[in-house]
């Protein structure tokens, strides 16, 4: 397992092992150029066996998230940078791939059960991981802060569309 400094990245990592799927970390310090452009990495290409593989963006969160408005579950925002270079990664990559985004969250306080995800104990914290593609993402995500160029997803809608890891 590579030295991850991002404890979600890690988890996953952890995860995957665990599960016995091949995969492939991207190295985040080399950024790809296509067309004289940057395009942002994914994180990790995953083999699961006899499913379709996945260009993999883990996006990490606390679950709940505390902030000045009290706790908040299931927060799910992605860059519009993060989109759009999945979007360009799925061009190069082609069928056979799918490209989408691996929500892990840390599961803190009496949080351990997180409505139907798979928990995963890794360095002395829970974790649960979900699954959506980014073009599902794509299609049901709302701006949610123009100066960040962040989107997310209506709470509702989110729940109903991601898949535990094994399921997806």
């Amino acid at each position: 397992m590579a030295q991850r400094h991002n404890h979600y990245e890690a988890a996953f990592e952890d995860y995957v092992r665990s599960r016995g799927w091949p995969y492939i970390p991207v190295d985040e310090q080399k950024k790809a150029i296509f067309s004289g452009a940057r395009v942002k990495s994914f994180d990790f290409l995953v083999y699961r066996p006899g499913k379709i593989a996945w260009l993999a963006d883990v996006k990490g969160r606390k679950f709940p998230y505390e902030g000045v408005s009290g706790k908040r579950y299931w927060e799910n925002w992605v860059t519009e940078l993060d989109l759009d270079g999945l979007h360009q990664w799925n061009q190069v990559f082609g069928d056979g791939f799918e490209p989408g985004f691996v929500f892990a969250y840390w599961l803190v306080g009496s949080a351990c059960e997180a409505a139907g995800l798979d928990s995963h104990f890794f360095k002395s914290r829970y974790y649960a991981f979900a699954w959506i593609s980014a073009q599902q993402y794509a299609k049901h995500a709302r701006a949610r802060s123009s100066s960040w160029g962040t989107v997310s997803m209506p709470t509702r809608d989110f729940r109903k569309m991601i898949k535990p890891l094994h399921e997806a």
